[in-house]
C-alpha cells in the first residue's frame, strides 16, 4: 500500500460534501425528502467507500459508513448522512436542537486490501478491518490518534469493536485489512 492515499478533493468538493450532509439531515428533520441531486464534479461520482461522523462538543453522536465503493461517492455520502444522524444503533435519532450543535466529519476510504504484515501498520495512516470467527470490526485511521493508542492497542481495540478477544488478530484464520482515508 502506498504511503498516502492518492485520492484528493478540492476545497470546493469538500465543502459540497459537507453541505450535502447538512442539507440531507436538515431536510429529514423538517419532514422533507432530501434528494441529493447530481454530484457537482466528476470526482464526486467515483466509487469509493465513505463514513460520516457527527460529534457534539467533541463527543461522538453518530458514525456510519459504507466500506465498499459500490456506488458514486455523492450517493454514499447522502445515504451515510441519514444513517449517522438517524440510524446509528448507539444513539437515539438526532433532534433539531442537537443538529444545531453538530460538527460533521467525512472520511473517504481507499479500497481495502489484505495487510501483509501487522508490523507495517502505522497509527494515523492506516484504518483497520479485522475479520475472525464470522465477526468483523472496523476503526478509521483517526481513531487511534484521538485516543493516543499505539499499534498493538489499535489492533486490540479493532478486535474489541468486532466483539472478539483483543488477541483475535493473532489467530491464523484472522484477516486484517487495511486502508487509508481522506478525512475532513
Amino acid at each position: 500500500m502506498p504511503d498516502t492515499f492518492q485520492f484528493s478533493l478540492t476545497d470546493d468538493e469538500k465543502r459540497a460534501l459537507k453541505d450535502l450532509v447538512h442539507h440531507t439531515i436538515a431536510s429529514h428533520l423538517s419532514g422533507a425528502d432530501a434528494d441529493p441531486g447530481d454530484a457537482p464534479t466528476q470526482r464526486l461520482t467515483e466509487h469509493l467507500g465513505a463514513f460520516v461522523t457527527l460529534t457534539i462538543d467533541g463527543q461522538l453522536r453518530g458514525c456510519i459508513g459504507h466500506v465498499i465503493g459500490d456506488k458514486p461517492l455523492w450517493d454514499t455520502i447522502h445515504a451515510m448522512a441519514l444513517q449517522a444522524a438517524f440510524n446509528d444503533p448507539r444513539f437515539p435519532p438526532l433532534t433539531t436542537e442537537e443538529f444545531n450543535a453538530v460538527t460533521i466529519e467525512i472520511s473517504i476510504l481507499s479500497p481495502l486490501t489484505l495487510c501483509p504484515d501487522p508490523d507495517l501498520i502505522r497509527v494515523g495512516t492506516h484504518g483497520l478491518l479485522i475479520q475472525h470467527a464470522g465477526r468483523s470490526g472496523l476503526l478509521l485511521p483517526q481513531v487511534p490518534v484521538e485516543w493516543g493508542w499505539d499499534r498493538l492497542t489499535f489492533l486490540q481495540h479493532t478486535c474489541n469493536k468486532a466483539g472478539l478477544p483483543p488477541d483475535a488478530w493473532t489467530k491464523p484464520d484472522a484477516n486484517i485489512f487495511w486502508f487509508q482515508a481522506e478525512v475532513f
